[in-house]
């Protein structure tokens, strides 16, 4: 049984009011979290720290985030350990997606930091330079999918800038969030700096959002949350950077190579249990070709192998949709069940024969699950892809038309001949109900800091 505490000034705190952390593997309850309500005290140390940590030079910063990299490599077991228990991901995905990854963001940024440009710009009588300032404190809100993955994909560079935080990761896989606070504690990460609370979204989560010292919100999770952080933090001037939901197509042209598309088509529908904002979770195909690559695809799906969907309520959503998709007269081309086993285990599943503007093909499933559409131009696989609301990312699979279809999708993220191949200098959101903002190199750095501009005339 783990005990996790918040971290306000440098110290663990517990709560007397406490609700149990199960893992979705067998359903075995594996912590206790505390029940937070209010951030005043994280706030107060917050702001504490903020001039001292802000007065460091950014090259102090950048050491401060190779010393947490650091110290993440060498317990990288571990945290792997912690996250495929919190969220029944398998070991191998929870090393080289979630552990790694965290790493990387810390080391990125901290690269990134030391190489920052000065920025100038020359008139004929005056030079403006432009130097970025800390926002102060800051509220970092991340989901359960990618625990520390998207955690320390805001921490880092809201370090980087200067900025004290407050960080809520979610409810439901709090695990990797508190050991991340051991490391800073043990490393001696200056008191204050980083502050995490735990506890439930409505409660805590609000108190981040609506506390008038928190300057800037950097949100990431459900559309329908979205929408309540930003009906509450947009009156009150905070900067705001919400990456939320997706309904994401992978378009497979008539002269895709079916040798690198198949693979690459099932890793993005069902990585993670399908449980990342990024999966393609519409499978559009070419008429010309659909026959050869559903058999292949429905074969290599036999030895895919994924975890549970990360809880019986999320579950009993994912298994909803299943039955929407029949009642919307659906063909459940493999999987669909449910194993007999302890666990919100749910089979891979494939449903062909819906429109696709149908409920099931638009609305986020978030599970394993993808709908199958057969195309018959490219232009018919565009309309397609942009049918829906979201517009976060996505994936087209040809030997020369790649690009030309990828910059008619409506998404903030389009792959082609890959999936989930990050650069993180490049911006990553997305647009219409999936979200505001960018993430990613100068655009964390941008959000995470105040330009301020400098025009000195010359004599």
């Amino acid at each position: 049984m783990i005990h996790v505490e918040n971290l306000i000034g440098g110290k663990f705190v517990s709560l007397d009011e406490k609700f149990e952390d199960t893992s979705p593997s067998d359903f075995s309850v594996i912590a206790t979290i505390p029940r937070t309500k209010q951030v005043n005290d994280a706030v107060l140390a917050a702001k504490a720290a903020l001039h001292d940590w802000s007065s460091l030079g950014i090259e102090q910063r950048c050491d401060w985030l190779d010393k947490i990299a650091n110290e993440l490599e060498n317990e990288i077991q571990e945290v792997a350990r912690l996250e495929a228990l919190d969220t029944g991901k398998p070991m191998d995905v929870a090393l080289n997606v979630d552990a790694k990854r965290s790493v990387n963001n810390f080391r990125f940024f901290a690269e990134f930091g030391r190489n920052l440009q000065e920025q100038k710009f020359e008139m004929s009588d005056a030079t403006n330079y432009v130097i970025r300032k800390p926002i102060g404190v800051v509220g970092l809100i991340s989901p359960w999918n990618l625990p520390l993955y998207l955690l320390s994909w805001k921490i880092a560079p809201a370090l980087l800038m200067g900025n004290t935080i407050i960080a809520k990761p979610s409810e439901i896989t709090p695990l990797t969030a508190h050991f991340l606070g051991r490391i800073c504690t043990k490393i001696g990460l200056p008191d204050g700096v980083l502050n995490i609370v735990n506890g439930y979204g409505p409660e805590v989560g609000q108190a981040i959002v609506e506390h008038p010292e928190i300057k800037a919100i950097s949100f990431t999770g459900g559309t329908s949350t979205g929408k309540i952080v930003a009906a509450t933090a947009a009156p009150m001037f905070k900067k705001l950077s919400l990456e939320l939901g997706g309904k994401n197509a992978s378009i497979i042209l008539d002269d895709a190579d079916l040798e690198i598309a198949v693979p690459g088509v099932l890793r993005a529908s069902f990585l993670n249990s399908g449980q990342i904002c990024l999966c393609g979770s519409r499978v559009l195909v070419h008429a010309s070709i659909y026959d050869d690559f559903m058999n292949r695809y429905l074969a290599e799906l036999k030895d895919f192998k994924i975890g549970p969907v990360i809880s019986e309520e999320h579950r009993q959503k994912v298994l909803s949709y299943i039955r929407l998709a029949i009642e919307e007269g659906g063909e459940i081309l493999a999987g669909g069940n449910v194993p007999e086993k302890p666990g919100a285990w749910i089979e891979p599943t494939v449903i062909s024969g819906l429109s696709h503007t149908s409920r099931t093909a638009t609305e986020e499933i978030f599970g394993p699950v993808v709908t199958i559409h057969k195309f018959d131009t490219d232009e018919e696989a565009i309309e397609m892809a942009n049918c829906t609301q979201y517009g976060l990312a996505g994936s087209v699979w040809s030997k020369n038309r790649g690009p030309h279809v990828a910059e008619k999708i409506e998404s903030g993220m389009v792959w082609v001949n890959t999936w989930l191949h990050r650069d993180l200098r490049v911006p990553f959101g997305g647009v219409k109900d999936s979200g505001v903002g960018r993430e990613g190199g100068l655009w964390s750095v941008g959000f995470f800091s105040e330009a301020v501009n400098i025009c000195v005339m010359e004599d």
